[in-house]
């Protein structure tokens, strides 16, 4: 079986356009051209990869990627958009996105996202690497973090996130090099995705995400990985 991927998109001539590509690559596709059929398809076929977008009929892009990401954290979502306003993809990658694509996009830069993200995952998921500290621990091989024992669901650009962080403890990484490594050399994206990405990753692990104590700003560089109890 190939890798699945859920495309919900509700103008058949883009979804039928973006389809044919995806199949001539190998991706098996499960189309939606609703929220509410989307997240039905999900729950019945359980994809690996989820392409969505924001503006659908019913429940829209954000809500279906928020619920996909509570019920499936492993799952890879890439938003699809009409819109060029920072605020909507700020929103999706804070509802859980992994990723976003403007409209008209060339089929091509989808299948590299995907391709992409799905060969970190891959990759990681073959590393039984286990980073441990006085507070967190993150398991590699099972792709599961902890904070004092209990467990914290990380989407996989989360954990690609952490693992690089709790690997350089104390040293500032760039914005660029978590770009890099996160998403990938042939991401082409805004900075603002590392911030965003932050910022949910800090509501996931701080005790309060406005004071931070354990990823901490660098100002004019990136951030630094420090734990202090």
């Amino acid at each position: 079986m190939g890798v699945k991927v859920l495309l919900v998109e509700d103008e058949d001539n883009i979804r039928q356009f973006t389809k044919i590509n995806l199949v001539r690559e190998g991706f098996e596709i499960i189309e939606a051209e609703s929220g509410e059929k989307g997240v039905e398809l999900a729950e019945k076929h359980n994809p690996d990869v989820a392409v969505l977008d924001i503006m659908l009929p019913g429940i829209d892009g954000f809500e279906v990627c928020k619920i996909l990401r509570r019920k499936y954290p492993n799952i890879v979502i890439i938003m699809l958009t009409a819109k060029t306003q920072d605020t909507d993809k700020i929103e999706g990658l804070e509802r859980g996105a992994d990723d976003y694509l403007t409209k008209p996009f060339n089929p091509r830069e989808l299948i590299l996202r995907i391709k992409s993200v799905l060969r970190r995952t891959n990759t990681e998921a073959e590393n039984d690497q286990i980073i441990q500290d006085s507070t967190f621990k993150l398991d590699m091989y099972s792709r599961s973090f902890y904070k004092n024992g209990k467990e914290i669901t990380l989407t996989p650009t989360e954990l690609n996130i952490i693992k690089l962080l709790m690997e350089n403890p104390g040293k500032a990484i760039t914005r660029d090099e978590l770009m890099d490594k996160a998403w990938g050399k042939d991401f082409i994206g805004d900075a603002k995705i590392v911030d965003v990405n932050m910022r949910r990753l800090r509501s996931k692990i701080e005790e309060d995400s406005t004071h931070p104590k354990y990823i901490v700003t660098v100002w004019g560089v990136g951030y630094r990985w420090e734990n202090r109890k």
